[in-house]
């Protein structure tokens, strides 16, 4: 036998590599919640006449849709296989984390863009309504952000929700801020410098999810696997003498998928082989979806390989 593959991590629980289907309602609770906040918020920040409101509104509003392309991005996700899509539509919850740390980018765009504004034209606003609202805004996004804490680190695209919610509660916490000093001191310029400097915290926690999101999206390797170590792993394996053609890429924000050549000795089982980089792999490294070509060394003297399925 030539060529394996491997579909181990579809018998070791679905949470591994459907991490996003189980947090369906907390996507609909979060989206129900968030919605409503833009609603009151947006009121209040027009009635309060401050930018900083404002801002956080529009940065919820951004996480409203952020929520919306992650859910949809979990939806997908459990499509089944077809000839068109063979491995059915699972880089749809990649595709979600992207377009999250984006939403994200755009939100800090806007933020900084009108409160340079407010610098130049300063305006006054309400300090207490400022922090009533915003109070309720920490309430609502620190909650929306625990709902998704257990799965940010297993699934790109859980992060990417957590990391919206996460953000809006520290805008809500800025603004609260903003609020006390406005009516400490009577400052304009508070309200808009606070909001730069949550601009610049958004936009420092965004980076991390928009390169590794990029990262998947163009086939890199995963960031917590090493090809070099997956190779010494494989040639640890006994009869195998070498390893090439090695490719990891992410199937989604949650399964990895690999294919690799190894060379053997003549004497090898090759079936034995197969079934011990396969169980390898996914043991080690988690690596789910492994296509694996097993081949002969090919002899010191140059001669061919013998036997019929032993070429490179």
């Amino acid at each position: 036998m030539g060529a394996g593959h491997n579909h181990a991590g579809h018998d070791h629980g679905g949470h591994h590599h459907n991490g996003g289907s189980n947090f369906g309602r907390a996507f609909i609770i979060g989206i129900i919640l968030n919605l409503t906040f833009v609603v009151i918020e947006t009121i209040y920040g027009f009635a309060a006449n401050s930018m900083a409101l404002l801002a956080d509104a529009g940065h919820n509003l951004s996480d409203v849709l952020g929520l919306v392309v992650a859910y949809v991005g979990v939806l997908l996700v459990k499509r089944r296989p077809s000839p068109r899509f063979s491995y059915g539509l699972k880089k749809s919850s990649i595709l979600a984390a992207l377009i999250n740390a984006l939403l994200l980018l755009v939100a800090v765009g806007a933020i900084i863009a009108e409160a340079i504004q407010r610098l130049i034209e300063p305006e006054p606003s309400n300090g207490s309504t400022v922090m009533a609202v915003a109070a309720v805004g920490i309430v609502i996004n620190g909650l929306t952000a625990l709902m998704f804490a257990r799965g940010r680190k297993g699934d790109l695209n859980i992060r990417g929700a957590y990391l919206h919610m996460v953000a809006d509660a520290a805008v809500s916490a800025a603004v609260v801020v903003a609020g006390v000093a406005i009516l400490l001191t009577g400052e304009r310029w508070i309200d808009p410098v606070i909001s730069l400097v949550v601009a610049g915290v958004i936009l420092w926690g965004t980076w991390g999810l928009l390169a590794e999101a990029t990262s998947m999206t163009l086939a890199g390797t995963p960031r917590n696997i090493e090809s070099a170590q997956v190779a010494r792993a494989l040639e640890k394996l006994p009869g195998v003498v070498g390893t090439h053609h090695l490719h990891i890429w992410s199937l989604s924000t949650t399964e990895t998928a690999m294919t690799v050549h190894l060379q053997v000795g003549d004497d090898i089982d090759r079936d034995r082989i197969l079934r011990q980089a396969n169980a390898y792999v996914h043991q080690l490294f988690g690596i789910d979806h492994s296509t694996i070509q097993v081949e002969c060394a090919a002899p010191a003297s140059g001669e061919d390989c013998p036997g019929d399925d032993c070429g490179h």
